[in-house]
């Protein structure tokens, strides 16, 4: 029988890649056994569950690899492609690591948020921390990424060669790069400032570029403003740095909003009192009870403007409650006192056969032609 096909074989690489495989598999299963075991006595403290949960995946990963560089560590440099096959192995323990630190900073957002719900009546507390955690999470994960990329270039002696040579002429070439990575540098600054002055929050009511919305999401990069007719309006970080807008939920969601209109100067202002104060009692899903007021604040020639104010517990309550005082109190005045709507007043006289109808304007008189009588 002819076995000199068995001398061709690799047999130290063969020898090598199933010792490896096996210690892989075992790893495997024993982490698997672990992580099962350790999430049912953690099953009571739910950030211990969750961060087990989400770092499951990369941790039944990385201890096989572990196990596999070990072996691979051990074995003899003189085997075929043993330094491509550490290298390989090396990078995706690097990559396995990273994956794991992204999983652990977003299991520790989800506990956060979890425990600082936003579907209460006073969330400014819940949406400060939910804000804070999301943004820094995310600024965490960029660095994460980078750190990685970096050590995994790092393992190649001419990527290394390459940063040494960067960071010795860091000259123009660098100048360069720190022009062309200004807009994300810009956000991921503008980011840690919005994180830790807050600005804006997660459901913040805000003003931006006169557009009326809520603040639906924030990014490392961009934010994300649902319109009230549900656009949706993306905005960099950076911008809200730079630029004013309104946040009219900064300290607190209520809010006190205002109602114009004019009527002539015949109006009585007490039954207009009288019936906003009976509009509000029986609108207490909308008004908080705070502020009910009804003022004459301008005078004109024609006609005077009153002003309501009313105040809600949030803007969108209040934008319902004025239209519903706005709609009851001009019928109101249509059903009561009709006459009190503005108008225009003129007066007619009588000189040499023509009618001078002079308007309530001063200084103009219109000429009209006096019609016989009959």
């Amino acid at each position: 029988m002819d076995t000199e096909w068995l001398n061709l074989l690799p047999w130290p690489e063969l020898r090598t890649l199933a010792v490896a495989l096996v210690v892989a598999l075992l790893l495997e299963l024993i982490s698997g056994w672990l992580l099962r075991l350790l999430q049912r006595i953690a099953r009571a403290i739910p950030t211990a569950r969750e961060i087990l949960q989400r770092a499951r995946a990369p941790v039944r990963l990385l201890l096989p690899l572990c196990g596999v560089q070990v072996v691979l560590s051990s074995a003899p440099d003189d085997l075929f492609m043993i330094d491509g096959a550490r290298r390989l192995v090396l990078l995706a323990m690097i990559a396995a690591f990273t994956w794991l630190g992204l999983r652990a900073a977003d299991a520790v957002q989800r506990v956060i948020v979890a425990h600082h719900p936003v579907d209460v009546v006073d969330n400014l507390h819940a949406r400060r921390i939910q804000t804070q955690t999301r943004v820094l999470v995310r600024i965490v994960g960029v660095f994460v990424v980078i750190f990685g990329i970096s050590t995994m270039l790092m393992t190649f002696p001419a990527a290394r060669q390459f940063g040494t040579s960067l960071l010795a002429s860091a000259g123009l070439a660098g100048l360069a790069v720190g022009f062309a990575a200004k807009p994300v540098l810009g956000n991921l600054i503008a980011g840690l400032q919005i994180a830790l002055t807050q600005p804006i929050r997660l459901d913040d009511v805000v003003i931006v570029e006169n557009e009326w919305g809520r603040i639906e999401e924030i990014t490392g990069s961009y934010v994300v403003v649902r319109v009230w007719d549900d656009r949706r309006l993306v905005v960099p970080l950076q911008w809200f740095i730079e630029n004013p807008f309104q946040n009219w939920t900064r300290s607190t969601s209520s809010l006190t909003g205002a109602v114009t209109f004019w009527v002539d100067y015949s109006t009585p202002l007490e039954p207009l009192r009288q019936e906003l104060a009976r509009l509000c009692a029986e609108a207490m899903h909308l008004w908080d009870g705070r502020v009910s007021v009804l003022q004459l604040v301008e005078a004109g020639e024609k006609a005077i403007q009153l002003r309501v104010l009313v105040s809600s517990a949030d803007s969108s309550r209040n934008w319902d409650l004025r239209c519903y005082i706005r709609e009851n109190l001009v019928n109101f005045i249509c059903a009561n006192f009709p006459g009190c709507l503005p108008q225009l007043r003129a007066s007619v006289g009588s000189a040499s056969g023509i009618d001078l109808v002079e308007s309530q304007e001063p200084g103009q008189v219109v000429e009209a032609e006096r019609q016989p009588p009959v």
